[in-house]
């Protein structure tokens, strides 16, 4: 419970809205170079984020060695307008198959949040985790471990997902939200990467590319 709240506290302490281009919002614009907005959050040891360049373009590296530290970039998304989250993604080797609906398995080689931040109300916050999973299945869902009713995990790839080959992903948040809440929910107010390790003691290497939402 410790890290999700210090997760709500960092979110929470401000709030920056971003202006609107037609088709699209960007929130990493890692191809650029760029980490601009983006701020650490460390919890348990330090998994460190830098911007390289792999299959010639600029992407974001994320390494993890018994540690769980975050980048978190405060966005106001209307999810009514851009509901899509549309990302890339790719691992260098898979974490040893651990129960992940424990609290000493919560642990993903790759991980984006999307959040709802409930203000002053921090208990009502709410977050989105899609995940790479090293044990459930692709499309599974599940509480998690340490904050089950503010965090719902989604499995997006698995074990059975190749290392060394970029994925790209998109998926409608304002569709995830109301199946999960069950109500509608038309903002949110942060998105946060993280790599982690450190319940299993493992070491993981992800790659992000460019994250951004969409109206398709």
């Amino acid at each position: 419970m410790k890290r999700w709240l210090l997760l709500v506290i960092f979110i929470c302490a401000f709030m920056p809205s971003v202006s609107l281009s037609d088709e699209t919002i960007p929130v990493g614009l890692f191809s650029s170079g760029s980490l601009a907005g983006w701020e650490p959050k460390q919890f348990e040891g330090e998994t460190t984020y830098r911007i390289e360049v792999l299959d010639n373009h600029q992407v974001l590296i994320a390494h993890s060695e018994n540690a769980a530290s975050g980048l978190f970039k405060e966005t106001t998304i209307n999810l009514k307008d851009y509901p899509y989250l549309n990302w890339r993604w790719r691992i260098d080797r898979k974490l040893p198959e651990h129960d992940e609906q424990q609290k000493a398995g919560d642990d993903y080689v790759a991980r984006i949040y999307v959040i709802r931040s409930g203000g002053l109300l921090f208990w009502r916050t709410k977050a989105l985790n899609y995940v790479w999973s090293s044990r459930a299945e692709k499309g599974k869902t599940w509480p998690n471990a340490f904050a089950p009713d503010n965090n719902r995990m989604i499995s997006i790839r698995s074990s059975q997902d190749n290392t060394h080959q970029w994925y790209s992903e998109k998926r409608n948040i304002y569709n995830d939200f109301k199946d999960w809440l069950g109500e509608e929910i038309v903002e949110i107010h942060a998105i946060a990467i993280m790599t982690d390790t450190d319940n299993t003691g493992g070491e993981a290497t992800a790659y992000y590319g460019d994250i951004y939402f969409s109206k398709e």
